[in-house]
């Protein structure tokens, strides 16, 4: 009865050892039936309308000029025109100060001027009767010269008491208070000029470098109210880069008939379209690989299945800047891998990167 168990574990164990060489080939013919992943890849197509690449950037449309209206003079705020998003032409009247206080300096400079042009006229006829020194005319004279800059500075503050609009344009909004004390340069209105509507985008410094020429590249936005697509124009852009982010701010004309009603502050999307050069087509440095020999291609993908076949294309290169490559060739409407080309090899299978949310 002892043995009994000691047997039957043994034959167990016999028994299980005999079956490992079986399971261990079933595994391996598991594994060998297995078919890996092709890799993904992001593609792009080649342009076969003259424009390579399509980008869109979140924009805000600006006015040309923003401008914080202040007095030159201080005083007591009497009048507060218009308000917020109220439209304005240019010499229409803003604000203005309490005048009184003005006016009544530039009086007292307008007497003070006729009573030193009164004494010179009077020491001049005494200086010519030898009845008062040469001395007392020049220093008359010398106060009369005083009393004709105190005017000016009199009725050119009195002229400062008054805001006016120096463009056609719309408030944006009130700084000030009416009946309030105002120091010299305090900021009472903020102004809109609306004589030139722009849309204002943060340009990466990579995109900029690789688009060689602003001018060479088309600029559209879909506008509110429009009924298609409006070409924007290239104004300018700021020749530095913003704080948070390598990026230019590049600003954009919109045209007149198309301005109305576009309020600084509305957001949009710019399209941007690169141009094609004559003569080839640019394609980005990482789609292009180099052979042994030196020689590039380019990796085209055609569909086989539910994967794509690379295929080796060998095209010519020319670069204005190093980044963008002008590539002869290459026939447009091809897709081509965009990057990582030098991980792969001519006839391999691998898969097109669509997103996470696409990816299978």
């Amino acid at each position: 009865m002892i043995q009994r168990p000691r047997r039957f574990v043994t034959n167990f164990l016999l028994a299980w050892l005999a079956a490992m060489p079986a399971l261990g080939q079933s595994a391996a013919d598991g594994r060998a039936t297995q078919q890996p992943l092709a890799p993904l890849v992001k593609t792009i197509t080649v342009g076969d309308s003259g424009l390579e690449r399509v980008r869109r950037f979140p924009a805000r449309i600006a006015a040309r000029e923003t401008v914080d209206l202040a007095f030159e003079v201080g005083g007591l705020l009497d009048h507060l025109g218009p308000a917020g998003a109220d439209p304005v032409r240019k010499g229409d009247v803003l604000a203005q100060l309490d005048l009184a206080p003005l006016e009544r300096a530039a009086e007292r400079a307008r007497l003070g001027l006729t009573q030193a042009e009164r004494t010179i006229d009077r020491l001049t006829e005494l200086a010519g009767r030898n009845a008062a020194p040469r001395v007392q005319l020049d220093d008359a004279a010398t106060a009369r010269d005083l009393a004709i800059v105190t005017l000016a500075d009199a009725e050119r503050n009195l002229r400062a008491a008054t805001l006016r609009a120096p463009f056609d344009g719309i408030v944006a909004r009130r700084i000030g208070t009416p009946f309030s004390v105002i120091e010299p340069g305090q900021p009472v209105l903020r102004v809109h000029d609306l004589s030139e509507v722009r849309a204002q985008i943060e340009l990466p410094e990579r995109i900029l470098t690789a688009s060689n020429r602003l001018a060479d590249v088309l600029f559209s936005a879909q506008l509110p109210g429009a009924a298609g697509t409006v070409q924007l124009e290239l104004a300018e852009f700021a020749a530095e880069t913003s704080d948070a982010a390598q990026s230019y701010l590049v600003s954009l004309r919109v045209p007149a008939p198309h301005a109305a009603g576009l309020i600084p502050g509305m957001r949009i999307t710019v399209t941007m379209t690169e141009r094609q050069p004559d003569g080839g087509l640019v394609l980005p440095a990482s789609a292009v690989v180099f052979a042994p020999d030196r020689s590039a291609l380019v990796y085209a993908v055609e569909p086989e299945g539910d994967a794509l076949r690379l295929r080796a294309v060998p095209v010519r290169l020319a670069s204005g800047n190093g980044t963008a490559l002008t590539v002869l060739g290459l026939e447009p409407g091809t897709e081509i891998v965009e990057v990582g080309g030098h991980m792969l090899h001519d006839g391999a299978l691998v898969r097109r990167y669509l997103d996470l949310g696409q990816q299978s």
